[in-house]
């Protein structure tokens, strides 16, 4: 598995947060930046990921920024993506299982450093389910045509 992730000035200590666990689960991983806390544009950092998401450069992303919104609204605009945000380790579980996420974000300022390593192990580690999620989640990527 490959995974790109990117965070903006306001997800970049979560973001470092999640490397350990990523090289711990033997995932293979890129970060496309931010690598402080000066002040950027999340948009900067969620399209890069998404794109590449997209093009199959990568099999899953991971963005962070404050909240997780902008980063997620941002990367829900370019086609093939399925971001979710989670907050919780469950709603990560399901965006996976049910809905078949390829993007994941989380916001550093509304979980923790522990919840986020949960989430993100779940979310890794959850694969679709298939069956009639497939028929939902076509559904869901016709609204792109």
């Amino acid at each position: 598995m490959k995974i790109i992730i990117g965070s903006d000035h306001a997800g970049w200590a979560l973001k470092k947060e999640i490397f350990p666990l990523l090289e711990n689960l033997g995932i293979e991983y890129k970060d496309v930046g931010t690598n402080g806390s000066e002040s950027v544009d999340y948009p900067d950092y969620a399209k890069p990921v998404a794109e590449q998401v997209s093009a199959g450069d990568y099999d899953l992303g991971i963005l962070i920024c404050g909240t997780g919104i902008g980063m997620s609204m941002t990367a829900n605009k370019v086609p093939g993506i399925r971001c979710a945000l989670a907050n919780d380790v469950f709603s990560a579980e399901m965006s996976r299982l049910h809905n078949q996420a390829n993007v994941l974000a989380i916001g550093e300022r509304v979980i923790g450093p522990g919840l986020a390593k949960a989430i993100v192990e779940k979310w890794v580690s959850t694969e679709f389910e298939g069956g009639r999620h497939a028929n939902r989640v076509e559904k869901v990527m016709e609204t792109e045509q």
